[in-house]
């Protein structure tokens, strides 16, 4: 299965509908809690990222039985540091994006938590394409 989603950068008020919709599929298909769980975590994180952090991007899921891949591409700023990107608690968070509440510096580290694969591609200045894979047999 195979599915595609436009991310708007900015808009928070659609922030999470990817990741509510592969959750609705997930237990359609009867997936593990558990694992569910972590899918939503991991591309919650990943999708409010690119709705902080960028102008605009495209999430794709692919569900096969053994696992979902997620492919997250967006066109914004890129991660300079990617290790200092992955310190919990370190943001580049506008102050209107902390206040609304986002930008506490978790989404890579929570979507490197949950996920058994996590690739990162990024080009300051193009963007950056987030690639996470979640087997349904690891819990």
């Amino acid at each position: 299965m195979h599915f595609e989603y436009k991310v708007e950068g900015g808009d928070f008020t659609q922030a999470g509908y990817a990741s509510s919709q592969i959750k609705k599929t997930l237990k359609q298909l009867g997936a593990d809690p558990a694992v569910i769980k972590r899918v939503v975590v991991a591309l919650y994180e990943a999708e409010v990222n690119i709705v902080a952090h960028a102008y605009r991007g495209t999430i794709f899921a692919d569900i096969t039985p053994s696992g979902i891949k997620l492919r997250l591409e967006d066109e914004g700023p890129g991660i300079p540091d990617i290790e200092m990107a992955m310190t919990k608690g370190f943001s580049t968070a506008s102050p209107q994006v902390r206040e609304m509440g986002f930008g506490a510096g978790m989404g890579l580290p929570n979507i490197s938590e949950n996920a058994d694969s996590l690739t990162i591609d990024t080009e300051v200045g193009k963007g950056t394409t987030l690639t996470i894979i979640i087997n349904f047999n690891k819990v």
